[in-house]
């Protein structure tokens, strides 16, 4: 068979798969919507950064698939390119993302694409097909399921190698299901995020000591800058580092022009007045002193991001732009981005981290203790000590996804659920202003599910918005300077919620061991300890030297029943191993948090690898007593002091190995 010539002998190629598997909704270049037109156009202009950034320059056709389908739930946008030597450029199983191989080969021109539509924050996902062929018996198709807009976000589809899937909305359907990550997918990017994200903020916390600014004020410069960063409606774009020019005029200065954004922004979101003035009187810090507005040279950190020198807060928005803005879309919806700023810049001023009491939940533990509580779309979760609203965070995420999974991906009735989801479903109270600000910004952020985050002591606010709330599902991680350890947040919160509802409270030790007695006597007057789960003891690493495990409880209306049997788990290894300089993988730790969650549900039973798990060991049924200072793990853990053969031969071989060792020494 005589071999193609022209790229447009492959376009003919695949416009006749489309007719053979009846498919004519396609659009062939710049026919595409005016919408994703623009969400490609917008995007493209942040990857010429990206790459000018680099030292590469794109020229010619930059936003142009060869062609698109808009008649899913998603866009799919197909690059061809002629002969199958141009499928795809990649180092090994890294796809390149340089501008020649973007330009030269079809694979990698498609995922460019999707991710220029992606960074364009228009979709949060995009098919990318890439198609090279030689002659009508030599085509190969490669298809990519992308989900963000930075490298290596996105799941390469061995299984689909024609484009049959595209017949139909019901073959597509099945496509999508197969398409999207797994939960160990999922929980792999989580981690992957999270690291990123902390080497980025260990870096804009050095910028920023550089500059003394002060460790409280430097998440509230991360939090407003990200915010002024956001589209005001169809009214404004967002600040880009370009905007901020150095002027030296009141009102004009590059603080006083970030913090003028911020409360625009905020005026429009239709948040309460009070809430405003609360969270712009935080955000006034970026404006507060004059000199960072001033001109100066540019910090070694920032010297490859900017050409001329610029004011602290220019170079400050720049790399919070650049790094992390660029990246949120490209995160797992469960991080928490604020707080694991936050936590990032405690470590260098841990005094303050102590003294009020705020050690902030890892997301991958949120995210564990949401499936543990199973929130689903039409749960109604509370947490009443919110910090920087990782609980809420996580739950809205599952949320979200249970309501697309029952409704359907961008349904009419999906949407609608979500935005109830946002605005009614979620309840959170915060005492500390500066956590109350990141909380609001943070839900914010993750699509404006701030509505219900309140500033406040938990304890004072009226019985009204509670009764009123009708909470079913409570998180909480009280802060540990707070009397007997914070259970008393538990108590309160088990008071105020549905009969019926499910909580879950990651605590220190001691507070089910005797140091809250009082509290606890009274959660068994009115509810049920279903488990204890013992946690990892270096979790809180390097923030707090705490041992911990989380209380499941359940608000029946009556009395514990002593005679029930509570289910204790051991959990300390999670497969990580934290230190000051981060996490590491060291046993399997994504596989072991899916089975936590099953191990809950059917404890010694639960289908679990032996290899991780000695569920025998692992796993105690026991009773509790009405006293309130039995509720750990260790304190049910039977260990057996009848000594056997083995322990004595291991003991005289000791002996032997010690009375030799003194002979040899002399």
């Amino acid at each position: 068979m005589e071999n193609w010539k022209l790229e447009d002998n492959v376009n003919d190629w695949v416009k006749s798969e489309f007719s053979r598997i009846n498919q004519q909704k396609y659009t062939v270049e710049s026919s595409m919507s005016k919408y994703l037109k623009s969400a490609l156009q917008e995007g493209v202009k942040l990857k010429r950064i990206e790459l000018e950034e680099t030292g590469e320059k794109e020229k010619g056709k930059s936003w142009k698939p060869d062609f698109e389908l808009e008649c899913f739930n998603i866009p799919v946008l197909i690059e061809d390119k002629l002969g199958t030597k141009k499928l795809i450029s990649a180092n090994g199983e890294r796809i390149r993302h340089d501008v020649k191989s973007v330009q030269n080969y079809a694979v990698n021109g498609a995922i460019h694409y999707a991710q220029c539509a992606i960074m364009s924050k228009k979709y949060g996902e995009v098919i990318a097909i890439g198609i090279a062929g030689d002659n009508e018996e030599d085509v190969s198709i490669q298809v990519y399921y992308v989900y963000g807009a930075s490298e290596q976000t996105y799941k390469f589809l061995p299984n689909y190698s024609t484009l049959d899937f595209l017949e139909s909305q019901s073959s597509f359907e099945r496509f999508y299901n197969d398409a999207v990550l797994t939960d160990e997918e999922k929980h792999e990017i989580l981690i992957d995020s999270r690291s990123k994200l902390q080497e980025y903020a260990k870096k804009l916390n050095k910028l920023m000591h550089n500059h003394s600014i002060t460790a409280p004020q430097r998440v509230l410069y991360v939090s407003g800058m990200l915010l002024a960063m956001q589209d005001i409606a169809d009214k404004k774009k967002g600040l880009v580092p370009e905007d901020l020019k150095g002027i030296d005029l009141p009102d004009e200065r590059d603080g006083d022009i970030i913090v003028k954004q911020i409360a625009n922004y905020l005026n429009t979101k239709q948040i309460p007045d009070d809430k405003v003035n609360l969270m712009m009187s935080s955000f006034k810090e970026i404006n507060k002193d004059s000199d960072r507005d001033r001109n100066i040279k540019l910090d070694d950190i920032v010297a490859k991001l900017l050409n001329k020198n610029c004011s602290v807060n220019k170079q400050v928005f720049t790399y919070i732009y650049e790094n992390i803005f660029r990246s949120i879309d490209s995160m797992s919806g469960h991080l928490d981005i604020m707080g694991e700023m936050y936590s990032e810049f405690l470590k260098y001023a841990l005094g303050d981290g102590k003294e009020i009491g705020i050690v902030l939940t890892p997301p991958y533990i949120t995210k564990m203790m949401t499936q543990i509580l199973e929130v689903d779309e039409d749960s109604r979760v509370m947490d009443l000590a919110t910090g920087s609203a990782g609980f809420l965070i996580s739950s809205m995420e599952l949320m979200i996804e249970y309501a697309q999974i029952k409704y359907g991906k961008d349904t009419t009735k999906a949407i609608n659920k979500i935005k109830q989801i946002k605005k009614k479903q979620l309840l959170g109270v915060e005492l500390n202003a500066e956590m109350y600000t990141l909380a609001s910004t943070n839900m914010i952020l993750r699509g404006d599910g701030s509505s219900n985050i309140r500033k406040g002591s938990s304890f004072d606010e009226p019985a009204e918005l509670y009764k009123k709330f009708n909470a079913d599902r409570l998180l909480l991680n009280p802060p540990f300077s707070f009397r007997e350890n914070g259970m008393p947040f538990m108590k309160f919160g088990l008071e105020n919620m549905k009969k019926g509802g499910k909580a879950a409270i990651i605590i220190q030790d001691s507070a089910g061991s005797g140091k809250a007695v009082s509290s606890c006597k009274a959660i068994l007057k009115s509810n049920q300890l279903i488990a204890s789960i013992k946690m990892p003891i270096d979790l809180f690493n390097p923030m707090a030297g705490v041992q911990t495990s989380i209380y499941v409880i359940e608000h029946t209306g009556k009395k514990h029943d002593y005679s029930k049997q509570v289910k204790f788990i051991d959990f300390r290894n999670d497969g990580y191993k934290r230190t000051k300089r981060g996490i590491n993988e060291i046993d399997n730790p994504t596989q072991r948090y899916k089975d936590i969650v099953e191990i809950y549900k059917n404890g010694i039973t639960a289908n679990v690898s032996t290899e991780l798990w000695d569920l025998q060991k692992q796993v105690i049924m026991d009773v509790i007593s009405n006293k309130g200072n039995d509720w750990n793990f260790d304190q049910h853990q039977k260990i057996d002091t009848i000594p056997t053969i083995d322990d004595f031969k291991k003991t005289v071989s000791d002996y032997l190995n010690w009375e030799v060792s003194k002979v040899l020494r002399g």
